[in-house]
Parts: structure tokens; C-alpha cells; sequence
């Protein structure tokens, strides 16, 4: 019941895009670059502190850029569709919930 319900609800969302912006420039190849530099320094050295520094910051950036410029919407669906959804989501967790009581 939970996975029906899950799925039914994910299948009602829309994820877009906007535009890639990075402060005002625009583009991917500015929030590459940290990351570039990074794994460049782990080539010459693996143990380079700096190396290592830049790796994380640069994928920090570039996920963080990706989850800023997303855009979620739930989609138009009937009132009996969102009861079945929602009914079909959360029944299946309070018999989950119900199974991992002690007896």
C-alpha cells in the first residue's frame, strides 16, 4: 500500500528547471571549476588537504546550483484521485507502524 501510494503521488509531480545562473553570470563552466582545480591536485598528490578542499567544494556547489534552480509542482488530479493517494499512502504506514509494535 505505501509503494502504490508512493508512487502515485511522485507520479503526480513535476520537476522543471530554470535557468542555470551562478551569482550573475551565467552557465555551468564557472561552478566546474573548483572542482576541476581539485581533482587535478588529487592527480598529482591523493593526499593534498587543498586537493581534497576543492574536490568537496566544487560538488557541493554544482549539487546545490542543481537543487536551487529546480522548480516542483503537483499537477492538477481530482479529489477522489488525492484521497485514493493520500489514503492508499498513509493506511499502508499505519499498518507498517502497527507491525513493528510489540505484541
Amino acid at each position: 500500500m505505501v509503494a502504490a501510494g508512493g508512487y502515485l503521488i511522485l507520479n503526480q509531480v513535476q520537476v522543471t528547471t530554470s535557468s542555470w545562473r551562478f551569482g550573475q553570470y551565467g552557465g555551468f563552466g564557472l561552478t566546474l571549476l573548483p572542482l576541476l582545480v581539485g581533482i587535478g591536485f588529487l592527480f598529482y598528490n591523493g593526499k593534498s588537504v587543498i586537493g581534497w578542499l576543492l574536490t568537496v567544494a566544487g560538488t557541493t556547489i554544482i549539487l546545490a546550483s542543481i537543487l536551487m534552480n529546480m522548480d516542483i509542482y503537483f499537477r492538477q488530479t481530482t479529489l477522489f484521485n488525492t484521497i485514493l493517494m493520500l489514503g492508499l499512502l498513509f493506511g499502508g504506514l499505519g499498518i507498517l507502524a502497527r507491525s513493528l509494535r510489540s505484541a
